[in-house]
């Protein structure tokens, strides 16, 4: 049949009773007239006609015995609009998506699902001017959230996927906690949303998977994907197999450009061990300046390399005990040139501006130094009792700024307490580095329990007016001692009278990183007290509802961790369980019902 044809052709369009006459189609009658003689149906012409000029001019010519008027300008209306879309042929619909894969993980407990929920929600909200007051932050605690539900193997919940999506995209820093909890259902639904497209392109999800296929499909993400999922991949498949990751980019380090070479040898890093060496080597011959000095950086950090020796042999013609004195110390010399062998092995000749050329290259030879040579060149004495010894002719700044450069880069425990020294010591006085930021990056080469004692340490004796940086690389929840000299020097800053506002990156961080069952033992904070003469003006009540916040907060996080606990593990019933079952012996019984049993 052929586009003209058909049963409903003649009311097709505008017009088309004026060339065919009144078409004898009907429509049967709906509503009251339901059962009445059939209408015939108007030309569309004559309905346009009665339509402009009303129906008392033009009434329409309907059957004997239909009302005339508006009514039936309306009945005669509503039958064509059927007529013209049931006479449409229909279009090929799109193809359908594929079904969401399967997630096997157990699904989210209710109180938890719901919990996720406001947490989305408060994120959307309109952020209010002015004070925070005592209601905890949802926002900043939606990383925790996501970090705790992952680690116990949850299942995001389908209907919050494009919430968490949306909270992804907004926040980078939620992207890998977001697209690990919403699992293979996360990546499917951000095919169809351009806005998601940064799921599609994570590339430690793709890089996974290309490692669980096989070779075949690590050699062709390796050979066609971009480069941040190649770099992705290298690390995925040097957690599992370093020689394997290393034979994949040596097949390609040839013809890579030179920024995406540095990058690929950066990337190395986390998995460096021994076997890496000889690639290293042979990148200390690389075209790049850059690729040059990674390499040698990280040969630097493998103490048995042939670079380290090489470094300890120019080393120690610089730095050397110093037998002049009737007691122990050490001598520096700083070199005189930087050869071409030197420069090979990663030495940068031209130092940065203010810097002098031989103290430049003196802390490039010390810092690429074994540490364990250096116990070998005083005789035997420990880490401690070398950092300890006076250094002649000032360089003792310039010797141990390099040689905490060394302890970070070796990651070395037993330097890095030396150069620390006691954390009572003022830091302009300490045997290391008066710098945080320094001092931070020593830090984190100690065991978890340490470190947050040495912050403990320094926090009461130092407060926390330096204390920012060193918080930050403590383990989270703080231990014990830590979080009690925090509240501690939080408590002594309210009764000096200040405002709390100076100290807001430590309440913050507090809110995150305290205990949550620290919350009862501060309740006695959250009082207002009497302010002191000197006080600025209403800064009790400020410091009163920070610490209301605070508590709120560390209660809401306990309340979170127990709703992302399974009932069966906390000794109680589970309503999950209980629903579940619930429906399914409803279900059963209705289909027992239908089969008449």
């Amino acid at each position: 049949m052929s586009e003209t044809e058909g049963p409903f052709q003649a009311e097709a369009g505008p017009g088309t009773g004026a060339r065919t006459g009144t078409t004898p189609a009907t429509a049967p009658e709906t509503g009251a007239g339901a059962g009445s003689a059939p209408e015939t149906a108007v030309p569309w012409d004559e309905l346009v006609t009665s339509a402009l000029l009303g129906t008392d001019r033009r009434p329409l010519r309907t059957d004997p015995g239909l009302p005339d008027g508006p009514a039936s300008l309306l009945r005669a209306a509503a039958l064509h609009t059927v007529r013209r879309r049931a006479a449409l042929r229909p279009a090929a619909g799109p193809p359908l998506p594929e079904p969401a894969p399967v997630d096997p993980r157990p699904p989210l407990p209710a109180a938890a699902r719901r919990r996720l929920a406001q947490l989305l929600a408060d994120r959307t909200a309109p952020a209010g001017g002015g004070r925070r007051g005592a209601a905890p932050d949802l926002t900043e605690l939606i990383p925790q959230w996501l970090v705790t539900a992952g680690e116990r193997g949850f299942r995001a919940p389908p209907e919050l996927l494009p919430a968490l999506l949306d909270a992804a995209r907004a926040r980078t820093d939620l992207r890998p906690h977001v697209l690990a909890f919403a699992g293979p259902r996360g990546l499917w639904l951000a095919r169809s949303n351009p806005e998601w497209r940064f799921a599609l392109r994570a590339t430690t999800t793709g890089a996974g998977r290309a490692v669980t296929e096989g070779p075949e499909a690590v050699l062709r993400l390796w050979e066609e994907g971009l480069f941040a999922e190649r770099v992705a991949l290298l690390g995925a498949v040097r957690a599992q197999d370093p020689a394997a990751g290393r034979a994949l980019l040596s097949g390609t380090w040839s013809a890579e450009r030179a920024e995406d070479r540095l990058l690929f040898l950066d990337s190395l890093r986390s998995d460096l061990g021994e076997d890496d060496e000889p690639f290293l080597e042979a990148a200390l011959a690389d075209r790049s300046r850059n690729v040059r000095a990674t390499a040698a950086e990280l040969l630097s950090a493998l103490p048995g390399s042939a670079l380290a020796r090489r470094m300890a042999v120019r080393a120690a013609t610089c730095v050397n005990p110093d037998r002049t004195g009737d007691r122990a110390a050490i001598a520096v010399e700083a070199p005189h040139e930087c050869d071409a062998a030197m420069q090979r092995d990663g030495v940068i000749p031209a130092p940065p501006s203010g810097r002098g050329e031989r103290s430049w290259w003196l802390g490039q030879l010390v810092e690429a130094a074994p540490l364990g040579f250096w116990c070998e060149r005083f005789g035997g004495r420990s880490a401690q009792e070398i950092v300890a010894l006076p250094v002649a002719d000032g360089w003792e700044g310039e010797l141990h700024a390099a040689w905490c450069r060394a302890a970070v880069r070796q990651r070395n425990p037993e330097w890095a307490r030396a150069l620390l020294g006691a954390p009572s010591t003022p830091p302009a006085n300490g045997p290391g580095t008066a710098s945080l930021s320094e001092r931070s990056q020593l830090l984190a080469t100690l065991p978890s329990t340490e470190r947050a004692d040495w912050v403990a340490g320094f926090i009461a004796a130092h407060g926390l007016s330096e204390a920012f940086q060193l918080l930050g690389v403590c383990a989270v929840p703080w231990a014990g001692p830590l979080g009690r000299s925090v509240v501690d020097a939080l408590d002594i800053a309210r009764d000096a009278g200040s405002y709390p506002w100076s100290f807001s990156g430590v309440m913050g961080l507090a809110e995150r990183c305290l205990d949550p069952a620290e919350a009862d033992r501060l309740e006695v904070l959250t009082t207002a007290r009497d302010e002191p003469e000197d006080a600025s003006p209403g800064a009790g009540g400020y410091w009163s509802e920070a610490f209301r916040r605070l508590v709120s907060t560390l209660r809401l996080r306990a309340a979170m961790s127990a709703e992302l606990t399974p009932a069966r593990q906390r000794g109680e019933p589970d309503p999950d369980r209980e629903d579940r079952e619930g429906r399914e012996g409803r279900e059963d019984r209705g289909s027992r019902e239908e089969r008449g049993v």
